[in-house]
């Protein structure tokens, strides 16, 4: 069964080793590494990696937690065939088809930044694009720049962060429980977004 692990662990040479040692000791198989941001001599990086059979992701959990240093942030069931979409894979699939660019950025989002949904907002119609686990409805907000918006509820376990396509329109994209979007993906998904919008010539 595939897994997605967001591991804290420092930013210094074989600290990855030995992550990777613990999971395959504790029956894991990575199929993929993203680095998602580095900082104060740290690194998050996303393992996207398989369970041999009857192997509990706690086991892997406690292995990583395990070593000096790493922490494992986030750790959640992966769709069966995911892969890790890098951002220029994503790009490359906007310029197929430029004037579909803005609805394809909406479908590539919840895989590039690993989220469970992406919808696009228009300011008077509201959702106007969205993918299957999106909201049917959600507020238009005004945005100067790329952002983490507040959960619309208390008790809300989605995390949402959104971008400006113009001032009209924005991109939303949602993760239920977590992990917290970082910077680095805010900023990502920011200039991922006016690429599209550039791509598609509005």
């Amino acid at each position: 069964m595939p897994f997605l692990l967001r591991v804290e662990l420092p930013d210094v040479p074989g600290s990855l080793g030995r992550v990777a040692t613990a999971i395959g000791m504790a029956g894991g198989d990575i199929d993929a590494i993203e680095i998602v941001e580095k900082r104060d001599g740290v690194a998050l990086d996303d393992v996207l990696l398989e369970t041999a059979e009857g192997t509990m992701p706690d086991s892997i959990v406690s292995a990583c937690n395990g070593i000096d240093g790493v922490n494992v942030v986030w750790v959640s069931r992966y769709p069966a065939g995911g892969n890790l979409v890098l951002d220029l894979e994503a790009v490359e699939e906007l310029t197929v088809a430029p004037a579909d660019a803005l609805h394809k950025l909406v479908d590539l989002l919840p895989r590039t930044f690993r989220s469970d949904w992406a919808a696009r907002v228009h300011r008077a119609k509201g959702v106007v694009h969205g993918t299957s686990a999106a909201p049917d409805e959600f507020d238009f907000v005004d945005l100067e720049g790329p952002r983490r918006l507040e959960a619309e509820t208390d008790d809300d376990v989605t995390l949402y962060a959104a971008a400006r396509l113009d001032g009209n329109e924005i991109v939303v994209i949602g993760r239920r429980g977590g992990p917290e979007f970082v910077d680095s993906e805010i900023a990502r998904l920011g200039h991922l977004t006016g690429l599209a919008v550039t791509i598609a010539g509005t």
